[in-house]
């Protein structure tokens, strides 16, 4: 049994990823300050659940603190008392629009809280630091597919900013400490339990309530799609993989340091995306069609050959069949969150 913490054990792959890892056999300990961007109750909800696999069999576990990443007191006890054996960390302010409105939260999450994550993992020798990133980083790129081998210099949100900044201190701190990080930039998450905030959750909602959707660009916006199990998968094949120290980046620059793009490879307009919604619910959308918003970025498409060559890995769930999983979830769980309504 290997001690394993997830920070935002309480967020959408957060859950999903400590609910595999428990079924294993592992012992989970998840931490989350269960803040409310979105509905505290879907993520308490997350939580009663994960718990739930812990009784239904023995040798399962899993304890959960709610805690922030900005205590670094207590975040420096935690790994005082757990020897842990990887550290996942996917705590994180999400949200590209959001960091528009409210940016100063994405300093105190993403910057100050992965920096005690990392002093934490140099104190405690961590053999395997994974962290989210996000395909946000790759910000106006016109070269496609995304591959992690592209110049990310050019952010067009604060979030991608800071996510771009992780990828800078992780190796740092891997370079001077030997700490093996791994970061993976996500394409586009989705699935059942997921957040509120995200178009596919919205639209589903909107549809099945008969209001209009907003509906960016015409429709003509693409997104590399990425199904909740196919990101789960990927981050548990990684977390067996730590990156070896390799001067590819120059002889100056040999670090135990990996980072790599998980996404579907394979681009799926927002048209489409609404068609696959309209399927599984059986209604028609009301679109309001308006200009692309501030920020946003017309396509992402992920190049995940190293993925595949490294730890045999690709992602395979279609958007319709993703799509259709979320809305019979939805469907089955349409009074939560209730705060999201």
């Amino acid at each position: 049994m290997k001690n394993i913490l997830v920070t935002g054990a309480a967020g959408f792959i957060g859950y999903h990823l400590s609910k595999a890892l428990i079924q294993a056999g592992n012992h989970v300990i998840g931490l989350d300050n269960m803040n409310d961007y979105y509905s505290i109750e879907l993520k308490e909800s997350r939580l009663e659940k994960l718990h739930e696999v812990t009784t239904a069999e023995k040798g399962r576990k899993f304890t959960f603190y709610r805690q922030d990443l900005n205590d670094r007191v207590q975040l420096q006890s935690l790994f005082d008392t757990f020897q842990f054996d990887i550290v996942v960390n996917l705590a994180a302010q999400a949200g590209v629009r959001y960091s528009i409105e409210n940016p100063s939260v994405y300093i105190d999450s993403n910057i100050i809280g992965f920096f005690n994550i990392l002093e934490c993992c140099r104190s405690a020798k961590t053999k395997h630091l994974v962290y989210a990133s996000s395909s946000s980083v790759y910000g106006m790129n016109t070269k496609q597919p995304f591959s992690t081998n592209d110049m990310v210099d050019n952010p067009v949100s604060l979030y991608a900013a800071t996510k771009k900044s992780n990828e800078l201190m992780a190796h740092t701190y891997s370079h001077l400490y030997g700490i093996p990080s791994t970061g993976l930039r996500f394409f586009t998450v989705y699935g059942p339990m997921g957040r509120p905030d995200m178009a596919y959750y919205k639209f589903t909602k909107s549809i099945i309530e008969g209001k209009p959707i907003d509906v960016y660009n015409n429709g003509e916006m693409q997104r590399d799609f990425t199904f909740i199990d196919d990101i789960v998968e990927g981050i548990k094949r990684v977390m067996d993989h730590p990156p070896q120290p390799t001067s590819t980046l120059g002889s100056n620059a040999i670090a135990p340091y990996k980072i790599y793009n998980i996404g579907n490879n394979n681009p799926v307009t927002l048209r489409r995306f609404i068609t696959a919604i309209e399927t599984a619910t059986g209604l028609k959308a009301i679109e309001n069609l308006l200009p692309m918003q501030a920020g946003d970025v017309p396509l992402t498409y992920a190049d995940i050959d190293e993925l595949y060559r490294d730890v045999g890995y690709r992602p395979e769930t279609s958007i319709e069949e993703g799509i259709r999983q979320f809305v019979a979830w939805y469907l089955d769980n349409q009074v939560l969150p209730k705060s999201a309504a």
